[in-house]
């Protein structure tokens, strides 16, 4: 009797655990770097925003400003997601992901760092499962927070058309009538790459949409 009652939960508990394990996989989180404010809402630096105000726009979802940052909570086939834009400021990224990551219960290989890349020619989306800082103030602290440079990211190109000494006010600066043309388009795209790291997974992601 006793042997039975054990081995029931036993049984019990290895069912609990491989569904809240399943549960975990489900849920994910999508972080835009970006600086909060008026002043920088148009600038090539807080493009990491831009791109989650396209997926909660997509999604009809509305931002709430809470603790450390502005958070919308949507569903995509199947999957729980919570968009993240920190208003830490740029250089405090990494306080507010790992406190998100840990209040939403969620894995480092379930969330998705969007960023501004000086390295890639304008509008062109970059994933990679992990990498350098590359001098980004944003990636520096997230490394930094999460101890480790292994965490997902799509990395937005946005250029480096800048004269020597300009590259701050080249991305604290907006975009050209040429790029805000092209804007929107790059932006659905970029949406689009985010969801699919969701439910396709980080490497058919990155092999259908990398360098598109």
């Amino acid at each position: 009797m006793f042997h039975w009652l054990k081995k029931m939960f036993v049984r019990e508990a290895i069912i609990t655990t491989i569904l809240n394990e399943e549960d975990l996989m489900k849920k994910f989180l999508i972080i835009g770097l970006g600086n909060p404010g008026s002043k920088y809402a148009e600038t090539r630096h807080n493009i990491g925003f831009k791109v989650v105000n396209e997926i909660a726009s997509s999604k009809e979802a509305t931002f709430d400003t809470l603790k450390l940052g502005a958070i919308a909570s949507i569903k995509h086939r199947g999957k729980s997601i919570v968009l993240l834009k920190p208003n830490t400021f740029m250089n405090l990224s990494g306080k507010a992901i790992k406190f998100y990551m840990k209040q939403e219960n969620i894995t480092i290989e379930n969330i998705l760092v969007i960023t501004d890349d000086l390295n890639l020619p304008f509008g062109t989306l970059r994933m990679k499962a992990k990498g350098t800082d590359g001098g980004h103030n944003g990636l520096k602290d997230t490394q930094i927070t999460l101890n480790t440079p292994k965490y997902p990211r799509l990395r937005f190109g946005i250029s480096d058309e800048f004269s020597n000494g300009r590259q701050v006010d080249y991305v604290l600066g907006e975009w050209n009538k040429e790029e805000q043309k092209d804007l929107p388009e790059r932006l659905s795209t970029a949406a689009e790459m985010a969801l699919s790291f969701t439910h396709a997974g980080l490497a058919n992601t990155m092999n259908q949409f990398n360098g598109k």
